[in-house]
């Protein structure tokens, strides 16, 4: 790729750090399985003192958590046979569903359709809870909560619905989510550099090789290496909907991972049709955009931009991360940014991001 392309890009990214967006950012597109752009900038932490952005900066992936987590579990497990997507959580759960929820499937879980409320500040009631009874605790809340809607009969982003597809997972498989994605992904794979760092497990990494993110008004403290997520922090660090750390370099051998296997390139891992299920824009709820466990381009001012093509799948991150691949052009693109640091209330990525990546794409001759 020419020099003066590149020097483009890093100008957009470096006017996206001196407006404001975020300190720092760290970009990787892909076209055909092959790098065609890497590159940092600006800072990823401004306190003591401003660190530079690097490309093997860890990132908190914030809600990158649920497809590269929560739901690649769900498609090992789908793909196995030991889930059924339609089959009610009655059956996959250890106890007695109340009647509001035994409707409830898997498949509404990953395609937000299922009933449940956005979010809620579970943290501030856990104090008085002992931290290894903490989940149990939440997910006896989960199954006794009124539901926001009737199961499938409209679509909201949920954090609790993959609350609630942790414990399915764990019943499933025998083990918590990050055991069970290190044996059956990560570490085969040999990322060394994406996984739940929990509170109670030594620290594998400096605090220094981390993106800050908010100085964070209930812990009172920069968050540096440590969950941004409140939930996820209460529950040990780790959750279904967030928890999940890494660099760009191992988000983009997942994503190229899932990438091979949807192309049929792979053996052994995930069968094609599980993966373009999982891929597939499920309408069970009317102008509802989501896969299973993946969005997909809003008709309309889509964080994806104009040219990526409808046959795209992505996810954001409420810290400033973002993941799309066009499995119809086969271009991934990963932007990851400290947007929240110091503060959560900077929302200029919103615009910022579909900018950048309608650049990508045009750098990469694939406007449309």
């Amino acid at each position: 790729m020419e020099q003066e392309t590149i020097s483009g890009i890093e100008t957009l990214l470096e006017r996206g750090r001196r407006e404001g967006v975020y300190p720092g950012a760290v970009l990787l597109a892909a076209s055909k399985g092959i790098i065609r752009l890497f590159m940092a900038v600006g800072d990823r932490a401004l306190w003591p003192r401003p660190f530079p952005m690097e490309k093997e900066t860890l990132f908190d992936l914030a809600s990158l958590t649920k497809p590269l987590g929560t739901t690649l579990a769900m498609m090992k497990l789908a793909d196995g046979g030991k889930v059924g997507l339609d089959t009610p959580i009655q059956a996959l759960l250890p106890r007695t569903v109340p009647e509001d929820k035994r409707s409830i499937t898997p498949r509404l879980l990953l395609s937000h359709s299922a009933g449940f409320a956005g979010w809620m500040p579970f943290y501030l009631d856990m104090d008085h809870v002992p931290p290894t009874d903490r989940k149990a605790a939440l997910r006896n809340q989960l199954l006794t909560l009124p539901l926001a809607y009737r199961p499938g009969t409209r679509s909201l982003y949920s954090d609790l619905g993959f609350m609630l597809l942790e414990w399915v997972i764990e019943t499933t498989a025998g083990l918590d989510l990050p055991r069970f994605l290190a044996q059956a992904f990560y570490d085969p794979l040999t990322l060394r550099e994406i996984g739940f760092f929990c509170s109670d497990s030594p620290g594998r990494f400096s605090r220094d090789r981390f993106a800050a993110t908010e100085a964070c008004p209930w812990r009172k403290q920069v968050l540096q290496g440590t969950v941004h997520d409140e939930n996820a922090y209460a529950l040990g660090g780790s959750s279904g909907h967030a928890g999940l750390f890494g660099t760009a370099g191992d988000v983009y051998r997942l994503a190229n991972f899932l990438r091979a296997n949807w192309r049929g390139e792979r053996n052994g891992d995930l069968t094609p049709e599980t993966v373009r299920e999982f891929f597939t824009r499920q309408d069970l709820a009317h102008d509802s955009t989501w896969a299973l466990g993946w969005d997909t381009p809003s008709p309309a001012n889509s964080s994806a931009g104009r040219h990526l093509s409808s046959a795209s799948v992505g996810h954001l991150g409420f810290t400033g991360t973002s993941l799309w691949m066009d499995l119809e052009q086969d271009v991934i693109i990963i932007f990851l940014t400290n947007r929240i640091h110091p503060t959560r209330k900077n929302e200029k990525i919103r615009l910022f991001r579909p900018v950048l990546h309608d650049r990508v794409m045009e750098v990469l001759g694939l406007a449309r």
